[in-house]
């Protein structure tokens, strides 16, 4: 107990220099942590839980450290992880991972059981797409690699039991494919297990979401939905445009997604969704990813960055247009631990899709670590998310759903071939 106690005082310390603190509010924080040791003594694991919720408490709202707190920078303490173990102990899936760096350590620190990563570039040839998949399947060959390949929903499960990351295969263009669907029989045999119809722009099955015709399914995109529904392969509409988008799902006999995508009614951002498209989408038994993307919550206000209380109006609304059992999280962050390894991503993003990111990027600059919110921007940070849910009266049941069941049913359903 004394060691815990100089690791205590040290923290103390520690919020005093940094200028978190006053002097006063410090020492309330020790105190109340010398009066949790002692019912430490009796038990432990208590001790820890109610040490993690004091400690939690003071960080978020006592004074301006936690507010000074920069994207991908450590909490203070591990203390808010204890303010949720609903959290800690949850089945979670993240619907999409833009681009990973092989290593799925600060997945797995981040308690993340499974991710849609996409594993080929957005705009890339059928080369190109296949040398992703080809490196990342060596990764998955590595002995000890950490990530368990996902196949079917099961394989989800048995990386939660195992602590390894489910690692699902993403595209998020089906461009490589050109007009030849046998592609696909290829694709889902190599383990490509999600896969957009299109990104921002037009290609061969439909148009993208800034495309200004909103041209809709074509011919082709119609008989892809209907093969992608027999091979196991789940549609992914997040970012194709409104018209294409709800065709999609109306041809689909399997659930169709929105892995990252808020309510355009909400934040009207192009990459954001009709409200036609989000009820199409849930009506096949589908769900939306709900993303922490900075532009997809913003409301344009150049003084002030996007924070939780802009994802809590997309997932509130979203939750009250298709309920529920149609919303998920899909925060479109990049799976790696040296951000400034995605610069070359988002330097592309901007100067190719300008109408997607520009006016957030002339408010708030290009840096990745402002493409999110401004308190919620990590892997790590989810918690945060989830211990406001909590606070709002969230049921533990539908908290569940949200950060990973609804997804893994939905999934379950795609994937059964």
């Amino acid at each position: 107990m004394a060691l815990v106690h100089e690791e205590t005082k040290k923290t103390v310390r520690n919020l005093i220099t940094i200028g978190g603190y006053t002097r006063e509010t410090a020492h309330a924080v020790e105190l109340q942590y010398v009066l949790v040791e002692a019912v430490g003594e009796i038990w432990d694991e208590t001790a820890s839980a109610i040490w993690g919720a004091i400690r939690a408490r003071q960080l978020l709202s006592a004074g301006p450290l936690a507010q000074r707190q920069t994207s991908h920078t450590a909490s203070p303490s591990s203390g808010a992880r204890g303010m949720s173990r609903l959290h800690d102990d949850a089945l979670i899936i993240d619907a999409l991972n833009f681009h990973g760096d092989g290593d799925p350590a600060v997945l797995r620190e981040a308690g993340i059981t499974a991710i849609n990563l996409t594993v080929s570039p957005f705009e890339a040839d059928f080369e190109q797409a296949m040398d992703g998949i080809a490196s990342w399947l060596a990764v998955l060959d590595r002995p000890e690699s950490g990530w368990r390949k996902v196949l079917t929903s099961s394989d989800i499960d048995k990386a939660r039991q195992t602590g390894e990351v489910g690692l699902i295969m993403g595209w998020q263009n089906l461009r490589p494919i050109g007009d030849n669907l046998d592609r696909l029989v290829l694709l889902r045999d190599l383990g490509l297990r999600v896969a957009q119809l299109t990104y921002n722009r037009r290609n061969f099955l439909g148009d993208g979401c800034l495309e200004p015709e909103d041209g809709g399914l074509s011919s082709l995109g119609a008989d892809a939905v209907r093969l992608m529904n027999d091979l196991g392969i789940a549609i992914d509409l997040s970012h194709v445009g409104q018209r294409t988008s709800v065709e999609a799902a109306a041809a689909s006999s399997k659930p169709v997604f929105a892995t990252h995508a808020n309510a355009r009614a909400v934040t009207p951002a192009l990459r954001n969704k009709s409200d036609d498209a989000l009820k199409a989408i849930a009506a096949t038994g589908g769900v939306i990813g709900v993303s922490i993307y900075g532009p997809m919550c913003w409301d344009g206000n150049a003084s002030r960055a996007p924070d939780l209380d802009d994802f809590e109006r997309q997932l509130d609304y979203i939750v009250d247009l298709v309920g529920i059992d149609h919303v998920g999280l899909g925060t479109d962050l990049p799976a790696v631990a040296d951000l400034d390894s995605v610069r070359h991503i988002t330097d592309r993003t901007l100067s190719k899709y300008p109408a997607a990111i520009a006016d957030y990027a002339r408010a708030f600059g290009n840096d990745v670590r402002v493409r999110y919110l401004t308190d919620c921007s990590s892997h790590q940070d989810l918690e945060r998310l989830t211990a406001r849910l909590q606070r709002r009266q969230w049921n533990e049941g539908d908290i569940l759903k949200f950060l990973g069941g609804n997804f893994l049913r939905a999934l379950g359903a795609a994937w059964d071939a």
